[in-house]
């Protein structure tokens, strides 16, 4: 069926199946009739990024904009006729549902296996990280020092009675909040991740609905620790430069500060692979700067710098990534955060 043809019949699939998508929108570069069409759950500055590869390449790119799941549905619903040329996520639990669902190809690519580490992509070289991000402690500096910390297990060492009263947290809901409680189930087991979100709540923790109100909350003297991404930082410190808050390296004696990344794959229906490769690997290596540091995120390409910001937060030994662990673990994460009454 030609692409014109297609974007009705998908559309009428998509919405018969799949309605509503909450706060699902599009954005063109390319238009309507783009050659490729992503589907997105990443939302940050990805005009850049798309116009660069655009002009550099003439491939003409649309993006549909949704979260993970939802996306994930949607390019299900729509089987054969659908328009998804890549999927992109921003989390590695999503992109191993779907290499796991069925709905992504495996690619043969010199650039990727070469540019993406290998814990950050598919052993079945269905997906790629794109973007990295860590996830990790903050403090403000004029009631902790970094010393006070744990240094080789940072996550469980803020159950230690000291911190009572002092913790800002991410809600239950968060993805960030479930896939680090899934890394801490795949590094220490379920009883002492268990022990660990219990330690959190004994303590009294301050759960906040997003990362900037957690770091207003350190800032302001409200708490003196929370665990935050780090771009959310790098954009609070752009805004107010004498905010008071310091990333601390969490477990660097030890198993390593916890990341997650963005990342896409090509889409087993699609009908320009061959372009949706491309994409992904200009994105990976050429184009990694322009995708990731609007955002002040961290490269997976190991042969590209940070941008500044970041630059100035110093190297970190990061925790091994198990996107199989985030995805497969994702459920009992949430029946732990659950069972400790972590809210």
């Amino acid at each position: 069926m030609p692409r014109t043809a297609r974007v009705l019949t998908a559309g009428l699939v998509a919405t018969a199946t799949v309605l509503p998508l909450a706060g699902c929108g599009v954005l063109g570069i390319g238009g309507s009739n783009a050659d490729l069409q992503i589907y997105s759950a990443r939302h940050y500055d990805l005009e850049g990024a798309f116009k660069d590869f655009q002009d550099e390449t003439g491939i003409s790119v649309e993006f549909i904009s949704g979260n993970d799941a939802e996306l994930l549905q949607r390019i299900k619903a729509e089987g054969e006729d659908g328009e998804a040329d890549v999927y992109m996520t921003v989390d590695a639990g999503n992109l191993w549902n779907a290499a796991e669902e069925g709905v992504l190809r495996p690619l043969d690519s010199t650039a990727l296996t070469e540019g993406v580490p290998e814990d950050l992509r598919d052993s079945g070289n269905q997906w790629y990280g794109l973007a990295m991000r860590a996830r990790t402690t903050m403090y403000n500096p004029d009631a902790v020092k970094p010393t006070d910390f744990d240094a080789t297990n940072t996550y469980a060492g803020l159950t230690d009675p000291k911190w009572k009263d002092r913790l800002c947290m991410r809600d239950s809901t968060s993805a960030y909040t479930q896939s680090l409680v899934a890394s801490l189930i795949d590094l220490d087991g379920r009883d002492k991740a268990l022990a660990t979100v219990k330690g959190w709540v004994a303590n009294g923790v301050d759960i906040k609905s997003n990362d900037v109100e957690l770091l207003k909350a350190i800032d302001a003297g409200q708490c003196d620790v929370g665990i935050t991404n780090h771009y959310y930082l790098a954009r609070e410190l752009k805004k107010k430069p004498d905010l008071k808050v310091k990333p601390f390296w969490a477990s660097q004696s030890g198993a390593g500060t916890h990341v997650n990344i963005s990342g896409a794959g090509v889409v087993r229906t699609s009908d320009n692979a061959a372009q949706a490769q491309q994409l992904i690997e200009w994105l990976a290596t050429k184009g990694q700067s322009a995708f990731v540091d609007g955002n002040h995120e961290y490269p997976v390409n190991e042969s590209v710098k940070p941008e500044p910001v970041i630059g100035e937060f110093g190297e970190f030994e990061r925790m091994p990534l198990s996107a199989e662990a985030y995805g497969s673990q994702n459920a009992e994460a949430v029946k732990v955060l659950s069972e400790a009454g972590y809210k």
